[in-house]
């Protein structure tokens, strides 16, 4: 699943004083108990991107626990869910749901749609695949690159699912095990590739190759909900332009060397840089909450940059 921020929790406020039992309010002079301030009531509208009614989800605090809503709503397992776009129901790489949710956004829930076997020869290193995954076991393409091997297989497209490689099924991989299961094939070899499409409403759509850019992908509320995989979900302010932008160079950056794109996970590494006063700092800060991802020393020296960059403003 995408990563959430890891920050410290503020200290909640004490709750209302109980009344001790038998004791009268304004007994002694004390005031009677402060009335628990409501808690706003998030809801969220939502569809089946390739059609349906429009319904409702609320009480959500992750990504699995938004798919079950969804999966209630209309009747089908959260297992069908691929992933989510905001505010479209075409396949927008650039309108993923992610950890975050702006207040205002509509959900669009993508399911599974036709299987299909391609086998692709891997005459070159690079495949040309950008690699995402639904922060809830589902990694699927999220970019082909314009002249790639896979750019020639044309019944290969950006938003398929990758259920198996070479016959081993790989739900429950994140993104960056999926990429590097990818750039570990031989060369010189042919490979097999079993995907899932999203279902659509109408077939006729082209194939797209998706953009580079991360920016948009929040809608357009004030705030934000940020879901966690811990903990109750949050409302947020949106970023700053400049943590945006640094951010969304991360995300390239992530690209570049590990073939995948993920907005959350270049959030989390901006925040573990942020207060850091030099790249060693930065990278025993990374290993620490992100050391399951062996970022390459050139990746962090990179990523270090762009986040300087960013703080000098």
């Amino acid at each position: 699943m995408p990563l959430g921020l890891r920050v410290k929790k503020r200290g909640k406020s004490k709750e209302t004083y109980r009344l001790v039992e038998g004791e009268q309010a304004g007994a002694y002079g004390s005031s009677p108990p402060v009335p628990p301030v409501p808690q706003p009531r998030l809801v969220f509208h939502t569809q089946l991107a390739h059609g349906s009614a429009t319904g409702r989800v609320e009480n959500f605090s992750s990504i699995q626990e938004l798919y079950t809503k969804i999966a209630g709503v209309f009747e089908i397992s959260s297992s069908e869910i691929l992933y989510c776009t905001l505010n479209t129901p075409k396949v927008d790489m650039e309108k993923l749901l992610g950890a975050q949710i702006g207040l205002e956004d509509f959900i669009f829930a993508h399911v599974k749609g036709i299987r299909k076997e391609v086998s692709v020869y891997k005459s070159e290193d690079a495949l040309g695949l950008t690699i995402t995954d639904n922060g809830a076991g589902y990694a699927f393409i999220k970019r082909i690159k314009d002249g790639s091997i896979i750019d020639s297989v044309k019944t290969i497209c950006v938003g398929d699912h990758i259920e198996c490689i070479n016959g081993e099924n790989i739900a429950g991989w994140r993104h960056f095990e999926v990429a590097k299961k990818l750039k570990e094939l031989k060369k010189e070899e042919f490979f097999t590739l079993e995907l899932i499409e999203p279902k659509k409403a109408f077939e006729i759509e082209p194939r797209s190759k998706a953009g580079h850019s991360s920016a948009g992908r929040i809608g357009t509320g004030k705030g934000t909900l940020r879901l966690r995989s811990k903990g109750p979900a949050t409302v947020e302010e949106m970023p700053s332009e400049t943590k945006a932008k640094a951010i969304e160079k991360v995300d390239d950056i992530l690209e570049t060397y590990m073939g995948i794109r993920d907005t959350d996970l270049a959030s989390t590494i901006f925040e573990a840089g942020k207060d850091k006063s030099n790249p060693d700092e930065f990278a025993v800060a990374l290993d620490k909450t992100l050391g399951d991802f062996a970022f390459p020393d050139e990746f962090v020296f990179d990523a270090w940059g762009a986040i300087g960059d960013a703080r000098r403003g």
